[in-house]
């Protein structure tokens, strides 16, 4: 009789442990269960597809050339070129203009680097003119000998002309606050953007580096139209060329403070000025003085003194 209670009592504590262990399998084939298992695996599903639609598309190739302007930048210019060179460049272009200061010894103990040499300075925006005349390559990033940018905040610019952008400007509304605080020159550039029908580019400007063009975009403007750089981009959008922000760089609070370009309308922001001015009337030759917005119902005629009224 004990044999037999204690085999059964063994039976039970084996059929206990038997459901303990086969119980989450039951319920895991519960309907519920596999409900909100098929409602977990369509959440993963959706987030994936959200992820995949908000990364860009891979950028192409295209043979970079990068092009540095400077005049008296002894102190930068080394920075500027090393920065660039972390984005591997099939050309790297240094303009040096009116230079006094060692900024050519600098640059020629850099190997790599092609040099235009100018002793007499060629003023504001020549020098990307003359360096864009000088490149060969696909994409052409611009920069400035006083600005040392890291190369993780270059290659935006660079990425967006691989994807078909143009003209790939720096955005600056984060850095230039409300509207009310903005000087006479940003208001300008957002004004010519507004004007030509791209207000959602905001005051960004060829003005500002850093900035990178297509070859397209070289050749359909031409490289001596760099030397303006608000009449380039004019000429850009007014042409049907694409384009857009490549990235978002802030170069006003590290913007070198030189006599010309302090002060109100100082010499640099009235010849700013002047450029958009001459962006404007570029555009207005090219696509009539109203830049393409419709003239309504205006009859125009009727106020050139030709009366249709009966003064017999």
């Amino acid at each position: 009789m004990r044999s037999r209670r204690k085999a059964g009592t063994k039976q039970r504590a084996h059929a206990a442990r038997r459901r303990r262990t086969l119980a989450p399998r039951r319920r895991a084939g519960r309907p519920g269960s596999v409900r909100r298992r098929r409602v977990r695996r369509g959440k993963a599903v959706r987030r994936q597809l959200r992820r995949h639609a908000a990364r860009p598309p891979e950028a192409g190739e295209g043979r970079l050339a990068v092009i540095i302007t400077a005049c008296n930048e002894a102190a930068t210019i080394g920075g500027v070129i090393r920065e660039a060179q972390a984005l591997h460049p099939d050309e790297l272009i240094v303009v040096l203009n009116g230079c006094t200061d060692g900024s050519l010894a600098v640059v020629r103990a850099i190997p790599g680097v092609t040099i235009l040499h100018y002793p007499e300075p060629l003023g504001h925006d020549v020098g990307r003119a003359a360096g864009a005349a000088a490149a060969d390559a696909d994409v052409l990033l611009f920069l400035d000998g006083d600005l040392v940018i890291p190369a993780r905040q270059l290659r935006p610019f660079v990425d967006a002309v691989r994807r078909g952008a143009d003209v790939a400007l720096n955005g600056l509304g984060r850095q230039l606050g409300p509207f009310s605080r903005w000087d006479d020159v940003t208001r300008l550039k957002a004004f010519l953007n507004h004007a030509l029908g791209r207000p959602d580019l905001g005051a960004a400007s060829m003005t500002a580096v850093p900035h990178a063009l297509s070859r397209r975009a070289v050749e359909r403007l031409g490289p001596a139209a760099l030397a303006v750089p608000p009449k380039a981009q004019a000429l850009a959008l007014a042409s049907g060329l694409n384009v857009r922000i490549g990235g978002s760089v802030d170069v006003i609070t590290r913007n070198r403070l030189r006599e010309a370009n302090t002060g109100k309308a100082n010499p640099v922001s009235r010849m700013i000025i002047g450029d958009h001015i001459e962006a404007l009337r570029a555009v207005m030759d090219k696509t009539g003085s109203r830049l393409a917005h419709p003239d309504a119902s205006r009859r125009r005629d009727a106020a050139k003194g030709e009366s249709l009224c009966d003064t017999a």
